[in-house]
Parts: structure tokens; sequence; C-alpha cells
């Protein structure tokens, strides 16, 4: 039915539905799972010609859904909500929550008088770039943990230099997806025992993370497509918990500067501590708790009111999901 491009490209087939898929990041392991799907011919057996296109943060990759540049794209639940707050008229929904548990965090460093504890954070200088997802939730952060800012000194980087700057010591701490940032920054040189990774869902953050996210006027005229799509992904998931190694590989062929044994450790902690959570194990991957969402849109407001939070929070559809039973782990 369908055949792999060689070097990775899409899986296509005649008559397939083509969808264009935009990332909130560049290729790496946190990405493995869509280009598993594409590799392994997963999208092409629903029918699907689905083409990835890397990004550079979860704003940009909503505002190509909106204006229909792209059908589909995977970023930040969280922004989203407050996308749809901002933008009326812009209909976007989330099909698949992929991290039940966020990935937002601070990595630190002992060594420069960081620890498990947030007040720790105080006179410290700590790193972001402005597009972070986990800097968007500091406000909510700092105030269920107390914290002081201004006892902070904050730096504005650029994403390239982040792990660097705190690997060197110009940084005491830095926002970031904390997985991924915990294992770049082992892949500096820096010990993992003076490496604090301080998650914010350990502290009193109940917000979802990433998911699977489509414009809604695709998903009106194309609703079997998006639950095509839904069930592809959630095969690529499968690989990538059963053979990281191998879904790793795809990451390297697309992105040169990735190494191999880098990114297959950012996607075993990813699928450890985000993806299969006890509640997914319990109740399956892609779904939401209705009351754990409400407290989560409570927690957003701490951030900023919002002008409509009924539309705001009306950001999640299971409409597009297959049974419990097929998203089982």
């Amino acid at each position: 039915m369908a055949a792999c491009i060689a070097g990775g490209g899409a899986a296509r087939a005649q008559g397939n539905t083509p969808i264009r898929f935009a990332l909130d990041r560049r290729f790496d392991g946190l990405a493995a799972p869509f280009l598993v799907a594409q590799d392994k011919g997963y999208f092409g057996a629903e029918g699907l010609d689905v083409t990835i296109e890397p990004g550079s943060g979860s704003r940009p990759m909503l505002q190509r859904l909106a204006t229909g540049a792209q059908d589909a794209g995977f970023g930040d639940v969280n922004a989203l909500i407050r996308f749809r707050d901002e933008n009326p008229s812009a209909d976007l929904t989330a099909v698949m929550i992929m991290h039940d548990r966020p990935g937002f965090a601070l990595v630190g460093r002992k060594s420069r008088g960081i620890t498990a504890e947030p007040v720790s954070l105080e006179g410290r200088k700590l790193g972001t770039a402005s597009t972070d997802a986990s800097f968007a939730q500091w406000p909510i952060f700092k105030s269920l943990n107390k914290i002081d800012d201004s006892k902070i000194k904050l730096e504005i980087v650029g994403l390239p230099v982040r792990e660097p700057m705190l690997a060197s010591g110009e940084l005491d701490a830095a926002f970031g997806f904390g997985a991924s940032t915990y294992v770049s920054l082992k892949g500096r040189g820096v010990p993992a025992e003076d490496i604090v990774l301080m998650d914010m869902a350990d502290h009193g953050l109940v917000l979802y993370g990433s998911a699977v996210i489509v414009a809604a006027k695709f998903a009106a005229g194309k609703p079997d497509a998006v639950r095509g799509l839904v069930r592809a992904v959630m095969h690529g998931v499968r690989d990538t918990v059963t053979n990281p190694g191998a879904s790793a590989q795809l990451v390297v062929r697309r992105n040169e500067d990735a190494q191999l044994e880098i990114e297959r450790e950012k996607l075993g902690m990813v699928n450890e501590r985000n993806v299969l959570t006890p509640y997914v194990r319990a109740h399956g991957l892609g779904g939401i708790d209705a009351e754990r969402w409400s407290r989560a849109l409570d927690q957003l407001t701490l951030a900023g009111s919002f002008r409509d939070k009924a539309r705001a929070g009306d950001a999640f559809s299971e409409a597009f999901l297959p049974p419990a039973g097929e998203r089982m782990f």
C-alpha cells in the first residue's frame, strides 16, 4: 500500500489524504513517534500522506495551523488554550494528549547552589528562551511556591546557547523541557550528580503537556483522516517504547547535529516520565481527566485571566481517539 522514500521520507500511496504536520521543535527524540509513524508506513496504512516539518515553538506552530498553512501539529496544549482565548476566530483542537505529565522544568546545578527546593532559585541567575513553554508557566510556578522573583536575575538567551551557558557556569539554572535539557547537559560533560531536574509537576503544577492538535476545519471535513492520524501516532509511540534505539536513529537521519545515544536517552526518559504515567497505564494514552482539566484551567488564570474561559477550555476533543482498550500500554 505504501512505500517509504529512501532516507526517511514520507510514506506515500496514490489516493492517500495529504496532511501537512507541523512540529513545535526541531527533529529530536521528542519527535520520534511521528517519524516512526512516517518511516514505518503507519500513516500510509491509514490512507494518509503526511509531511512533517520542524518548528521553533508552539506559538508559531499554532499560527501556521490557524492560517491554513498546516493541517495538524504537535505542541503545548496550554499554549493552545491561550491561543483560542486570544484569537476567537481561530478554531484549533487538541485530539490526543501525548504528555500526560508536562515536561515543564527548571534544570540547575548543585555546584551553583540549586537544590530540589524551588526557594533555592532565589538569588540565582536563570536563563530562558523567550519562546520556551516552561518559562510561560513561570508565573504559575512562582505563585504556587511563593518564590520572590525580585531576588532572581533572569536572562533571555537563544535556544542554541542555553545548555552551553548552563554547562559553562554562566547560568545557575535554565528553563526547558526537563528530560531533554537534563540529557543534553550530561552530553556536554556535566556530571549527573551535579544536575538538579526540578519538574514543575512535582511542585504543584497540574497542567497537561504537549498534544496532537488539528485545525477544526480539517477535522470537520476529514474526520476519518484525523482518527487515522491518531491511530498511527499511537502506533509510533508503541515502537518508541519497545525499541527506543531504532526510533532515535530516525531522528539522527534528519538532524545532522543530533547524537544517537543522547536522543535515545531523551526518548527513554520522556516515555518513562511524561508519556507512560500511572494515569495513562490505568486509563490509556491520549485522553484527559475532566476534574484535572478543570483544575488546570484554574491554575492558568494565575498567569492571566481569560476573556472567555469556557471557549478557551473547550480545547480538547476525545471524539477522534480509539476506544480505551486500544490505547492501553
